[in-house]
């Protein structure tokens, strides 16, 4: 085994130091301090290995690592999108990264007034009259704007509005945090494109809808031409739309939620303003409201009274949903972002996501099913090969990509395909870099119909082959000393 395919355990060797620590200035012994109930009872396992080995270590680790920096990454419904290194600096620059949330507020005036723009910007780009950018994803964006839908119908005392309609081509997170808010899920069937069925939904309306949650585009990247029908029939019992901000990116600066009749939307920053995406984080997920909805937003808002930021609580509020005010350093990078980009650009971020999903849609639409004929928005969704008769999968497709250095689209989802195979291209992404996609995903093609054992067993270029998915899920080893067992 190549030293930079072992562990940092591995390379360890007795007595090998990498490092040096200053001093202890401390006038006492800090252990004395420590209850022994928080005290080890045997040494830390650790690495002992040499400086050299270590940075050597961490380089190569970096290097198997991929991200959007590295090569295509088209995750359908995800936005992995391109984050600007003038973001980063001015999110780091000392006077904003330094900054602590319980300092004197006169003292954060300047951090406040990025808060209040950045909310006021999403407000004109949604039609939203007002935002709270408090939520540290888009799952708690959704969570609080259900909150927001119940705390509006209890206020008017339509406690028995229990009931949220969700499509079942819906983003899983829907019904999730629907449950969660305690609302009961009423699952209207799509059509054949994925875009609701106006009878069915007719079927579903009662007085106990408290609300319905769309996306739009949707999920299979297909506009919902009957929005205003949908929006007026959820409005007739005075249900609430709830917009879910995941495909945001197709319509940024062309059209607008509020528009169409929704009520309620949060929106992703880490995927449609830029900041990375993944991994855990960072995440932030502002959730907007129309003007009926704007006294039950989360605590503490920010306001502007007599060119002073202040903050405040709305009146019916949900309270708080985060520490102080959100994941701060990713609402400085959406700020950036949008200004850099400039109203009268940011428009094009809707039309070039639009026109690279389509020109990959016809591009592979002789070797991969396309279940849905026209247009889509920024997303296109295939249903497998053309040619099932091979015996490649998706995942086979998947697999076999990462030889070739592309991180695979989403695979099965949405769900109601069987070989799903969901790409979102992105607006800043080349016609060179999707060319140079088609290419591969036609060589794979060719590849299923002329070797099909060779594309079923990929990869053959990655640092570990196909792994036991499920076992690894329920049993995970993610510490060294499980290895040892």
């Amino acid at each position: 085994m190549k030293a930079y395919d072992q562990l940092i355990f591995e390379l360890s060797t007795p007595n090998r130091v990498g490092y040096s620590l200053p001093k202890n200035d401390l006038p006492y012994d800090i252990q004395k301090d420590i209850p022994n109930n928080l005290k080890r009872t045997q040494e830390t396992l650790l690495p002992s290995v040499a400086e050299l080995d270590l940075v050597r270590h961490y380089s190569n680790v970096s290097r198997k690592n991929f991200g959007i920096e590295t090569g295509f990454y088209p995750l359908g419904s995800c936005t992995m999108k391109y984050n600007p290194k003038i973001n980063e600096e001015i999110a780091a620059l000392p006077g904003l990264r330094n900054i602590h949330p319980l300092q004197p507020i006169e003292t954060a005036q300047g951090s406040l007034e990025i808060y209040y723009d950045t909310s006021r910007m999403l407000s004109e780009l949604s039609g939203m009259a007002a935002f709270s950018l408090n939520p540290f994803a888009g799952a708690q964006g959704e969570l609080a704007g259900l909150m927001i839908m119940k705390a509006y119908h209890h206020l008017k005392g339509n406690t028995h509005k229990t009931k949220v309609i969700v499509p079942d081509s819906a983003h899983g997170t829907n019904p999730a945090s629907a449950t969660v808010a305690g609302f009961e899920i009423i699952e209207v069937k799509s059509n054949k494109d994925g875009t609701v069925n106006i009878k069915a939904l007719k079927e579903a309306i009662n007085d106990e809808v408290a609300g319905i949650m769309l996306t739009n585009p949707n999920t299979l990247g297909i506009f919902e031409k009957d929005i205003l029908k949908i929006s007026k029939l959820v409005h007739s019992v005075d249900g609430l739309l709830y917009y879910d901000g995941a495909n945001l990116n197709a319509l940024l600066g062309r059209a607008r939620p509020g528009d169409m009749g929704f009520d309620i939307i949060h929106i992703n920053l880490h995927k449609t303003f830029s900041t990375p995406h993944g991994g855990g984080g960072p995440g932030s997920g502002p959730v907007g409201v129309c003007k009926k909805l704007v006294e039950f937003l989360p605590a503490p808002q920010v306001y502007k009274r007599r060119n002073r930021f202040i903050l405040d609580r709305p009146i019916h509020t949900i309270g708080h949903v985060s520490g102080f005010l959100g994941n701060f350093s990713v609402i400085i990078k959406a700020y950036s972002f949008m200004l850099t980009l400039g109203k009268e650009n940011l428009s094009k971020v809707g039309e070039l996501s639009v026109l690279n999903a389509n020109y990959l849609k016809a591009s592979l639409k002789d070797d991969f099913y396309l279940p849905i004929q026209g247009l889509c928005k920024h997303e296109v969704v295939f249903d497998g090969l053309v040619d099932k008769s091979t015996g490649v999968t998706t995942l086979d497709v998947a697999k076999r990509l990462l030889d070739f250095g592309i991180h695979p689209p989403t695979i099965y989802f949405p769900l109601v395909f069987h070989q799903s195979l969901m790409i979102e291209p992105v607006e800043n992404e080349s016609k060179e870099t999707l060319d140079h996609f088609v290419g591969i995903m036609k060589q794979i093609s060719n590849e299923a119909k002329t070797d099909p054992e060779m594309v079923k067993h990929a990869p053959y270029t990655t640092v570990v082959r196909r792994l036991d998915e499920v076992s690894a899920a329920r049993n995970p080893r993610v510490k060294y000393r499980d290895l040892l067992k």
